[in-house]
């Protein structure tokens, strides 16, 4: 089923999430239908909070990312309770976007891999390290756990710049090819 994704502007979006347990309500279905609704609206990663819901779970999915005949590389996982242990290596730049900030775009400064502790779907625990743009994706996914948003990552400068367009999004002036919830 696809869920509306909710919109800049929306308290949630500015929540540090709450934890959740293996007893958690339907939550295979939920996961299910946030990969539906990731994938209808071209996302790489989705959390919950940019559903409506405050609580610790993200997707991503780099693997539509990698060049063809490296998808293997890629990485399709759901993460529960998420905590970043460490960050490590070079600070590096890339052009980041946000289904709940549609046609708004920044470059946020990343460190260049993340080692994390996460239960999966079956709440089995891992810690894993991962890197570059799967390091990149993930970190993103957790600010949203955070409550932080891309653009609060932004050079003074493009935060100005992109004020107006973001007062726009949160009054419901903005066009996707997806559902957006916006602030009433």
């Amino acid at each position: 089923m696809l869920l509306p994704i909710f919109a800049y502007g929306q308290p949630v979006l500015k929540k540090v999430a709450k934890d959740i347990d293996k007893d958690y309500p339907d939550l295979l279905t939920l996961i299910e239908n946030m990969w539906d609704t990731m994938y209808n609206a071209k996302g790489v990663g989705l959390a919950a909070p940019q559903i409506g819901l405050s609580i610790r779970l993200f997707l991503i999915d780099t693997i539509q990312m990698m060049e063809e005949g490296k998808e293997e590389e890629g990485v399709k996982k759901a993460f529960i309770n998420a905590q970043i242990l460490e960050e490590e290596g070079d600070e590096w730049n890339y052009e980041e976007g946000c289904l709940s900030i549609p046609k708004l775009t920044g470059d946020v400064s990343r460190k260049e891999q993340v080692t994390i502790k996460y239960f999966d779907e079956n709440f089995n625990e891992h810690t894993e390290t991962f890197d570059g743009i799967h390091a990149r994706v993930i970190q993103h996914e957790y600010d949203h756990i955070e409550g932080v948003l891309f653009t609060e990552k932004l050079k003074p400068i493009k935060k100005r710049m992109i004020k107006r367009k973001l007062e726009a999004i949160k009054k419901g002036n903005v066009d996707a090819e997806y559902r957006l919830k916006f602030v009433l």
